[in-house]
């Protein structure tokens, strides 16, 4: 009998060598986003073969500095963290999730995906299958409260954006991952 509980992957974690795609949203009049820091999506990163796909993406962001973590889906209206980059693994299922605010653009992520959100971007879950499960998790040093763009003066939004905390590591690949190149200090 193991005393491992079951949310514990055995097995090692890594994620798979993927080349990330960039999207860079700019203020819509509505949402702030992030005009120098780019969303940064891997496809098929993370190996959902497990027993419990969400504690690989637990482990991966985790092992990466990024904690603070949840499990559940993504809100479905248009929100924001002013103070907080985030990742979003899909450890189960899909969904259609606009990035950017109105003025940006509906991506259909799967398992096994990887979002990563820089403090700004607008992002909410237009539809899903059922099963959807995401983990999501933040860097250190960062408030993870959100924002919606009815609640939120812009310019001081723009500011508060601006100064949040670079992440010390891609939450995925590490100090040397493709965030680091993506989002210069």
């Amino acid at each position: 009998m193991s005393n491992t509980p079951p949310s514990v992957e055995l097995r090692p974690v890594e994620p798979r060598p993927v080349e990330p795609i960039t999207f860079l949203f700019e203020d819509d009049g509505e949402t702030p986003n992030n005009p120098r820091l780019p969303l940064i999506l891997y496809r098929d990163a993370v190996d959902v073969s497990g027993r419990d796909p969400a504690a690989a993406f637990e482990a991966i962001f985790a092992r990466n500095g990024w904690g603070w973590g949840w499990r559940n889906g993504i809100f479905d209206f248009r929100h924001f963290h002013l103070r907080a980059h985030e990742v979003l693994g899909i450890a189960r299922g899909s969904a259609q999730v606009e990035f950017g605010g109105a003025g940006g653009k509906v991506i259909e992520v799967r398992a096994g995906d990887v979002a990563v959100l820089p403090a700004g971007c607008g992002h909410r879950r237009v539809s899903s299958s059922r099963d959807l499960l995401v983990v999501g998790a933040y860097p250190p040093g960062n408030d993870s409260a959100h924002s919606t763009p009815e609640r939120v003066d812009r310019a001081a939004a723009a500011l508060t954006i601006a100064g949040t905390p670079m992440p010390p590591a891609d939450p995925v690949y590490g100090e040397t991952g493709p965030l680091m190149r993506f989002w210069p200090a």
